[in-house]
């Protein structure tokens, strides 16, 4: 997705990892979203796609919740989706959801996706992604991304001009660009299309979901998708701790060499959303690969029925962090930092993503 994400400061928490954590492939749980607090942690969009102008209203929490566009299920899982009640009239767009966490990871971070539904559909683009505060600086990590009626899933990275992708280590064939400028072909970035044929849509769904991880590491950036029959033991259950060499060889990876860590990503949040349409999902030629019609006359004007499989049902969302982590919550929260370790974790997160601190801003952060 093409982001620039504006409530990265409300709550923000920064990993401080002890500099053995390049070589550790062992990662402890460090914060979790999963049922009935699961959105306590997110802050909603809630204005009209200008991120990557889709025919979509991002809601706010209030209308969200009232109009059942995001909320917890009987099973305790997160629904998220978009309105398949109303009838538009030309020119309206149709509300649905964009998400962002409050929290940052920093590199040395693996968020571990539990997924039982992804929306699919014609006009429809949803992804599950994550994005440094200052986009394009810091860098996009796209775990999850599908447009319309595709079959499979894809994993890109958009960073600024100089992050390659050489010499992946991962299963995937199916690598579609190597070039990661956000500036070049259209903001495509480097892009790898998972060659399971239950990554996305109704297979997905028919395969009981699956699990996504993302290892964001100093030697690089590697994905790994489950379906619910093949997730490994090391993920089963209420883990709280994992090796990454447990799971083998992932479908994505974007090993440091070509791409620098320090250099082009920053801590992360992470996003859901689902547009509509827009400047991937909404381009003629690609809305006829897998679709019919015209993308927002006959689609999202259309029946509301169209939207019926337009949702996320998400189990969890689960940060495991490398080494000894330290977690700083930036708001009235009872945990007791020191007043030097606020300021170090201030000077540090503004150097690294390249946020400017006002003296109003670090008086409402009570530093």
């Amino acid at each position: 997705m093409i982001s620039s994400v504006l409530s990265a400061l409300p709550l923000l928490t920064y990993f401080l990892t002890l500099p053995t954590y390049t070589t550790a492939t062992t990662y402890q749980l460090s914060v979790e979203y999963a049922g009935s607090n699961f959105f306590d942690g997110w802050s909603f969009f809630n204005n009209v796609d200008n991120l990557t102008n889709g025919d979509a209203v991002f809601v706010g929490e209030s209308t969200a919740s009232k109009s059942q566009l995001a909320f917890v299920n009987d099973n305790g899982n997160a629904i998220m989706r978009v309105d398949n009640f109303t009838n538009l009239k030309f020119g309206d767009k149709r509300d649905t959801i964009h998400i962002t966490s409050l929290d940052l990871f920093t590199v040395g971070s693996v968020w571990v996706a539990d997924m039982l539904h992804v929306p699919f559909g014609c006009s429809v683009w949803p992804a599950f992604w994550s994005t440094a505060p200052s986009w394009p600086v810091g860098g996009e990590i796209d775990t999850f991304e599908g447009i319309n009626n595709v079959l499979m899933n894809r994993m890109t990275l958009h960073t600024e001009p100089g992050c390659v992708q050489t010499n992946p280590v991962q299963t995937s064939t199916l690598i579609n660009s190597t070039d990661c400028n956000f500036q070049d072909n259209g903001n495509q970035g480097c892009d790898v299309t998972d060659p399971n044929p239950s990554s996305y849509g109704a297979a997905f769904a028919a395969a009981g979901g699956g699990v996504w991880v993302t290892e964001y590491a100093e030697a690089g950036i590697s994905i790994w998708f489950f379906n619910r029959s093949s997730i490994p033991s090391s993920l089963q259950g209420n883990v709280t701790s994992f090796d990454v060499g447990s799971l083998g060889t992932p479908v994505a990876n974007w090993p440091t060499g070509g791409c620098d860590m320090t250099t082009f990503f920053k801590p992360q949040n992470l996003v859901f959303d689902i547009t509509l349409c827009g400047d991937l999902a909404g381009v003629p030629s690609v809305f006829a690969e897998t679709c019919t019609g015209d993308c927002y006359v006959d689609w999202v004007l259309g029946s509301p029925s169209n939207f019926d499989n337009a949702y996320f049902e998400v189990a969890s969302v689960k940060v495991f962090g490398s080494g000894q982590d330290t977690t700083i919550l930036m708001n009235d929260s009872p945990r007791q930092v020191s007043a030097t370790l606020w300021a170090t974790a201030l000077v540090a997160l503004a150097a690294t993503t390249a946020l400017h601190f006002s003296p109003s801003m670090l008086r409402h952060l009570r530093i």
